[in-house]
């Protein structure tokens, strides 16, 4: 079955750099559209950004356009998200998940179609 770790979170200042990576293993992450998410304290989990099968698509909510990329590296079976001029914001547990869809070009910014949860990395942006 497939599972994922999530790795790369910390502690960083505002207008600073993290770099997730979302390693996964029991399967090969080309076959998938994948996305990334994060929960703040006290609110409910949001899509942060997807990428879908074969790289064609990649999506952001409005909020870390033109801050964060999402990639992926076959070689390694992994996803990342580059995240540039951190927020305060922007802190919280940033997830991994598989999008159910197997159409390439297609990935869902809703959590409904996400499957194979990660257990999280802590990602806390403060001066």
């Amino acid at each position: 079955q497939l599972q994922f770790v999530e790795s790369g979170g910390g502690l960083v200042q505002p207008g600073g750099s993290l770099r997730l990576s979302c390693a996964a293993s029991g399967g090969l992450l080309n076959y998938w559209a994948v996305g990334w998410f994060r929960q703040a304290p006290g609110k409910e989990r949001e899509v942060v950004s997807c990428i879908s099968i074969g790289d064609a698509r990649k999506d952001y909510i409005n909020s870390v356009k033109g801050r964060f990329t999402i990639s992926r590296d076959s070689a390694e079976n992994t996803v990342s998200l580059q995240m540039n001029s951190l927020k305060p914001e922007d802190t919280g547990v940033y997830y991994c998940a598989v999008d159910q869809t197997d159409q390439q070009g297609v990935c869902h910014m809703a959590e409904v179609y996400y499957v194979h949860w990660g257990q999280g990395t802590q990602v806390t942006v403060s001066s």
